[in-house]
């Protein structure tokens, strides 16, 4: 008796079972009270996170300087390992600030190192990376003018941003982002005299390496 829809003589037809990656939880601490959370959290609504990727994208708590995210990012980590709890990595998200650098800024990057917490660095200010959402940027920037230029992009007028403007064009601004990695490399350009830069894109890439 055929089975499966076969014709006798034939092999029946076996739905193939798809399969899925295990799913990840990211714990990320932001500089930015509004700016970045909002990102972040419109991230989570991808098709390429929300269906595919099977990531748990968690905003933590509270914001900061550098040093101050990375302390809680560590103290997070470390209370996960003593309860067990299932969160596989941890990132922090802050500026290099421009025309005077965060304090401690090499150093909260060093500690973060060593404690297995990842960093996602804008330089000069997380408005770099909305920038390269939507144009190449070669040019040194500070603070101001990384914000004016925003806001000129996405005709926003104050800190927040509109996800359906952004989401869109994620993939271009990663691609753009590596491309600015790429040129400092080849400059044999230093952190933190890396502006403009965003490593934004590696984060992206942590949660979905396919991309977005």
């Amino acid at each position: 008796m055929a089975v499966d829809g076969a014709r006798p003589g034939e092999r029946p037809l076996r739905r193939r079972v798809g399969t899925r990656r295990p799913r990840k939880t990211f714990l990320v601490f932001c500089e930015g009270a509004r700016t970045e959370p909002e990102y972040l959290n419109a991230l989570k609504l991808l098709p390429a996170v929300r269906d595919v990727a099977a990531v748990d994208l968690q905003v933590g708590p509270g914001h900061g300087v550098p040093k101050t995210l990375v302390t809680r990012a560590i103290e997070a980590r470390s209370r996960a390992i003593e309860e067990d709890a299932e969160i596989d990595e941890f990132w922090c998200v802050f500026d290099v600030e421009w025309p005077k650098n965060h304090p401690r800024l090499q150093e909260a990057i060093e500690e973060a190192a060593l404690n297995d917490v990842h960093v996602a660095v804008s330089n000069p200010c997380f408005e770099l990376w909305l920038i390269l959402h939507f144009q190449d940027q070669a040019e040194w920037l500070n603070n101001a003018e990384a914000r004016r230029l925003r806001s000129d992009l996405d005709g926003s007028s104050s800190k927040g941003l509109d996800p359906e403007r952004y989401m869109p064009l994620v993939g271009e601004a990663a691609r753009r982002a590596a491309e600015l990695d790429e040129q400092h490399r080849r400059n044999g350009t230093r952190f933190p005299r890396t502006n403009p830069s965003s490593s934004m894109h590696r984060l992206l890439a942590a949660i979905e390496p396919g991309g977005l």
